[in-house]
């Protein structure tokens, strides 16, 4: 499940890319106008607060070393390039934030497989709202369900796929009982992914 990371408006998705392998392609589009005007903003003050980091450190730099420039004089040039240099870090900071921001109100698939976009154009989505369902077509998942005795040294067990033993491990395991088969716990094992099937059954032994 793909979930959203900010508040934004929905501005659009893609709703013709449901069903489907997706590379390098935007699906989801979330208002990112007010982030991108901000930005722009942020990076004009940031070219400013550069010069006058650099002016305040010189000016500091150049009075410290000379002995008839008071205490107190090198106190208040110290004192604002500290200033400065606190601002230009602020700046830095928003940039990168807003930099964020944008990044991921735009949702771009790269070799995953499309199952549904959950949103449409004119939603209002939160952090957490439930965007896609997508599948990493990269690898394959196994899941087993397995005995408590199967369980027993686990992870020193080769996985055998279709008789065939291989270099596979059980991955993850949960320690409580699988709610729908009650006796037995959920095992996981993954594998890269078939070229032609995103679901298909396997036999599998732990041995």
């Amino acid at each position: 499940m793909l979930k959203s990371a900010v508040s934004a408006l929905v501005m659009d998705v893609d709703l013709e890319a449901e069903g489907s392998l997706v590379n390098q392609k935007r699906v989801i589009y979330l208002d990112d106008r007010l982030d991108k005007i901000n930005l722009k903003r942020s990076n004009e003050n940031f070219l400013i607060f550069q010069e006058t980091l650099k002016r305040k450190e010189a000016y500091f730099q150049r009075i410290d070393k000379l002995k008839t420039v008071s205490t107190a004089q090198k106190d208040d040039a110290f004192y604002s390039f500290a200033s400065a240099k606190t601002q230009y870090l602020d700046m830095q900071y928003q940039i990168a934030q807003l930099e964020d921001s944008i990044e991921k109100k735009s949702i771009v698939l790269d070799h995953m497989y499309l199952y549904e976009i959950m949103v449409r154009k004119g939603d209002y989505v939160t952090p957490g709202s439930s965007l896609a369902r997508v599948v990493d077509t990269n690898r394959a998942k196994l899941v087993l369900f397995l005995e408590p005795s199967e369980l027993k040294q686990i992870e020193k067990k080769a996985v055998y796929l279709n008789d065939k033993k291989t270099e596979y491990k059980v991955e993850k395991v949960w320690k409580v009982a699988d709610e729908k088969f009650i006796s037995s716990y959920r095992a996981e094992i993954y594998i890269p992914a078939p070229e032609m099937s995103f679901s298909e059954l396997v036999k599998v032994e732990l041995k």
